[in-house]
């Protein structure tokens, strides 16, 4: 199933995308629109099947758009978040960054890709690769993790970074 919400923080409107059955399969969020999060779910849905997940895209409604930004929000913890995704199509080196990520980078933490390497014992560009293919942006909050000396090195959309590390409260 597919729901997507628009809400309002800071002045800006975030779209929210969540794809699901049971429990959360993929997320997407969008600052530029519309199509912009169309693309972005696009983009999501196409990496789960390329898994094996089966995804329908029947648009019905949810309460799952309103966790995520509850989450975006401090109302609820990335732990909460995370146990309601499906992990579904996830390898084991996947779930065990994103599970560090959600239980060691609290809201307005960063960590670099270096640090989150050496805490599970492999390279940051495993790490880096993890956080690309994440399918749950914001519930597991591949925004907070950043290069060492540019935080904003390393990620497709600088500018969704910042502001979701300035929801947060983080200043740089």
């Amino acid at each position: 199933m597919l729901t997507y919400k628009t809400f309002k923080i800071l002045g800006r409107e975030i779209l929210i995308g969540v794809v699901w059955e049971e429990k959360i399969q993929g997320i997407a969020y969008s600052l530029d629109g519309l199509e912009f999060l169309k693309d972005q779910l696009s983009r999501v849905t196409s990496h789960l099947k390329s898994r094996g997940v089966k995804v329908n895209l029947l648009e019905e409604k949810s309460r799952y758009p309103d966790l995520v930004f509850d989450v975006l929000k401090g109302k609820i913890g990335n732990e909460k978040g995370f146990e309601e995704l499906s992990l579904e199509g996830l390898t084991r080196f996947e779930i065990k960054v994103y599970s560090w990520l959600v239980k060691n980078v609290k809201r307005g933490e960063v960590i670099t890709y270096g640090k989150v390497a050496k805490a599970l014992k492999t390279s940051p560009i495993a790490v880096g690769g993890a956080m690309k293919r994440n399918p749950y942006p914001i519930i597991v909050p591949c925004h907070r993790v950043v290069g060492k000396n540019n935080p904003w090195l390393y990620t497709p959309k600088p500018s969704y970074k910042k502001f979701l590390l300035e929801v947060e409260g983080w200043i740089s």
